[in-house]
């Protein structure tokens, strides 16, 4: 399979270029999931900050009740839609980390 010294060395350089592809494509992965984070956090943040202004201008119980409702719903729903838009987006940069991999196999039997 391997003969000489040559091929060894070709072969344990394809495997770190390899890895240092998937590093980088999981840095940048990372770093957009990090980005989008942030950005949900401040969103939810400031929408959660408009409630509870909404509430406390409440004029009674029952528009308390209902701010707090409406809040509850938005809430929960731009969670699960945000944790849905993370996990493609983890789900991706796994498929991008995976490609220098892809033919690996190939090459070693050869």
């Amino acid at each position: 399979m391997l003969n000489n010294m040559d091929e060894i060395q070709k072969l344990s350089k394809d495997q770190m270029d390899m890895a240092m592809e998937s590093f980088g494509s999981m840095a940048k992965g990372f770093q957009a999931i990090a980005s989008e984070m942030a950005d949900y956090q401040k969103k939810s943040f400031e929408e959660s900050s408009a409630a509870m202004e909404k509430l406390a201008s409440s004029k009674s119980l029952d528009k308390a009740f209902e701010a707090q409702a409406d809040y509850a719903k938005t809430a929960y729903e731009g969670f699960v839609g945000e944790m849905t838009k993370i996990g493609e987006m983890v789900t991706d940069m796994s498929k991008e980390a995976y490609k220098p991999y892809e033919g690996l196999m190939s090459k070693v039997g050869k």
